[in-house]
């Protein structure tokens, strides 16, 4: 079902200002799983028919458990409610929805039992607690009887009475799986019901559960639940439970466990092209952007999301979000929205080059791309370059600090050319679906209006991206940081950072990404530290109490955003606007790191200057990286030839300061 975003009236009644113009209508997906075969749009339904025959023909087989594997996003929940669904049609064939996210631990396990327990009749109950009692010591037997004498219990109650009986203490357990195994042997074969009743328990997103309950779970499947007449199928992102994942940290004896829970698995694959594209299809005219996408950006919409039916789901939603509210997109055409975002979300670092901030070093990244791509194609070709196009050239060259004419030929003189350029140029100008998504954008009306805007860092929402990997979520870290910490970031981050973490930012922050990137951190930020190392320190420690950063920039305002967060953090953070500033506060006291641009006091290669100056006096031979909006081979190699880190991106700042961090900090 789609929710609906109303169009706004002519004028706002809460605040009385114009409201947007006219677009749309527009409406929301939602993000359910398939319930049923006339909504399955990815051809799913055949697996399910065929999985659910196989079920119900391994009746005989019981119990048996078979994983449904697939990674975040890719259908795992819909295929097994389309089982579920055909499974209504077999005789005597009953299920069982148990989802694993919403237990905690230990208590999941009871959680999970008392699901099963709850299928069965209520008189099959009764007998199992009066058998149960009668095995036990004669008070233990009294108390029992009694609760089932004092009256008529429902499902519930009997469930509850079970449990408290076969989990009281360690021996009760012990009894636990026979007991629950001659009450589905009289649940499932009785001269009532002809074929043997079978009952399928369904087990959702487990691999999204952290360890404890992943274990729990896979205990009450293995250990007590494991008897003729059930059959459990569990949804869950397999690699998320292997060694090198979320149970990495378990024993020898607890991995061989593991290895027992599944005795099969069914690898959903990857929807075909066409599907997904049919699939988009009907995404963009449900919620009605049908009009703006051509056959080019269906390709890129279905190859850059790796085919993934829910990331496709959330970039939709994301138009829709963003050209209902978001006043910028009043002065243009719907289409500008979805050219714009697929490139911020399909190409983070162009689009970081495009929305530069002033003294980023970024430029008009699109025309120079373009032309860059024209020069190109005329160095390639070996006839004459005609001489109406020569003066392009020549021109590119020059700006480039290049001569017009290479004495070893057109291929050196474009391989000089390409160490000068931001590193993807040469991988994009061949990428089809970019360069239409470009000559797109820049066709549309007032286009120059709406790069202007992006240089000047206009507001956009950060970049939808696929949930991380729930057990990298759950690794366990070091150093983290207490709440409130990094612009809101919870305790447990650390882990490969979603765009969206650090709060709202200002026009120009981050080498101008837009406004609004780095919001609330979500847990897994920052690439997994590795375990076994000191544990995390008190949640009323700074994380960054030790740091001390030197911060060379002639526009420290760009920087502005991440600074106050390390600050935020405890980090002392020194302001160096040029050289001489930064060799007088080198003289008064070493930092941990220094962070530096570029371009700086009219010279485009100072930053880079600076540094060789201070290796080879000896000043500085610490951790140093550059910050720059413009990324080059050529750059990269002098910053490694010096011992340097160079990148565009804030999240990578933000990992190497918490590395220096970590070396920072005193041994416990």
């Amino acid at each position: 079902m789609s929710t609906s975003v109303p169009l706004p009236p002519s004028a706002s009644p809460l605040s009385g200002m114009p409201a947007p113009s006219p677009r749309g209508p527009f409406v929301l997906l939602n993000d359910e799983p398939v319930a049923e075969s006339g909504a399955d749009l990815l051809g799913v339904g055949r697996a399910a028919r065929q999985l659910a025959g196989l079920l119900v023909a391994s009746r005989a087989s019981t119990p048996f458990t078979l994983a449904v594997d697939a990674g975040w996003g890719m259908g795992k929940s819909s295929l097994m409610r389309l089982v579920d669904a055909e499974l209504a049609h077999a005789p005597e064939v009953h299920t069982v929805w148990y989802n694993a996210w919403t237990s905690q631990g230990a208590d999941a396990l009871e959680g999970l039992i008392k699901s099963v327990l709850m299928r069965f009749d209520r008189r099959v109950l009764r007998r199992a607690l009066q058998r149960i009692s009668e095995r036990r010591a004669l008070l233990r037997a009294v108390r029992a009887v009694t609760t089932v004498a004092a009256g008529p219990l429902g499902a519930a109650g009997l469930v509850d009475e079970l449990w408290k009986t076969l989990s009281v203490n360690s021996q009760a357990r012990n009894e636990m799986r026979g007991a629950i195994g001659d009450l589905v042997q009289e649940w499932s074969q009785t001269d009532d019901f002809r074929p043997r009743r079978l009952l399928v328990v369904f087990i959702d997103d487990l691999d999204r559960c952290p360890e404890e309950t992943v274990l729990a779970v896979c205990e009450a499947v293995k250990v007590y639940l494991d008897v003729p007449g059930l059959e459990f199928v569990i949804g869950c992102d397999r690699s998320a439970l292997a060694p090198n994942g979320l149970l990495r940290d378990l024993s020898p004896a607890a991995s061989a466990f593991m290895e027992k829970i599944f005795q099969t698995s069914y690898r959903i694959p990857v929807a075909d092209q066409q599907g997904v594209r049919a699939y988009i299809d009907w995404c963009a005219r449900t919620v009605g952007i049908d009009q703006l996408l051509d056959e080019r950006l269906t390709t890129m919409l279905a190859e850059r999301s790796a085919r993934n039916p829910r990331r496709i789901k959330r970039l939709v939603n994301g138009f829709v979000l963003e050209a209902t509210l978001n006043p910028m997109w009043d002065d243009f055409a719907p289409e500008a929205v979805v050219r714009t975002l697929l490139l911020q979300y399909f190409y983070p670092d162009f689009y970081r080059m495009v929305a530069g901030a002033a003294g980023s070093g970024a430029g008009d990244v699109i025309a120079e791309f373009r032309t860059y791509r024209e020069v190109r194609r005329l160095l390639r070709t070996p006839d004459p370059i005609p001489a109406a196009e020569l003066p392009t050239v020549t021109r590119f060259l020059r700006e480039h600090d290049l001569p017009e004419q290479d004495a070893d030929g057109r291929d050196a003189t474009l391989s000089r050319l390409e160490r000068q350029l931001p590193s993807g140029f040469p991988e994009m100008v061949r990428d089809q679906e970019f360069t239409s998504l470009i000559d797109g954008l820049v066709a549309l009306p007032r286009s120059e209006e709406l790069l202007r805007r992006l240089r000047e860092g206009a507001e956009l929402p950060a970049a939808v991206e696929p949930e991380p990997a729930p057990y990298v979520q759950s690794l366990p870290t070091q150093a983290q940081p207490p709440a409130g910490a990094y612009g809101g970031m919870p305790p447990g981050a650390y882990g490969a950072m979603p765009a969206g973490a650090y709060g709202a930012m200002s026009p120009g922050a981050y080498g101008a990404m837009p406004a609004g990137a780095y919001g609330a951190m979500s847990p897994g930020a920052y690439g997994a530290v590795p375990s076994g190392r000191a544990a995390p320190p008190r949640a009323d420690v700074a994380p960054l109490r030790y740091v001390r950063i030197l911060w060379v920039d002639d526009h420290p305002r760009n920087n502005e955003t991440l600074v106050n967060a390390f600050r935020a953090a405890g980090a002392v953070v020194r302001i160096a606007e040029d050289s001489a500033a930064a060799d007088a506060a080198l003289a008064v006291e070493r930092p941990t790191l220094i962070v530096s641009d570029i371009e700086r006091d009219g010279n485009p290669r100072e930053g880079l200057e600076h540094l060789a100056r201070l290796r080879r006096d000896g000043r500085y031979d610490g951790p140093f990286v550059f910050y720059a909006g413009r990324v080059t081979p050529e750059r990269s190699a002098v910053a490694e030839e010096l011992g340097a880190h160079l990148t565009s991106s804030g999240p990578e700042i933000e990992r190497l300061v918490l590395r220096a961090a970590e070396a920072e900090r005193p041994l416990p």
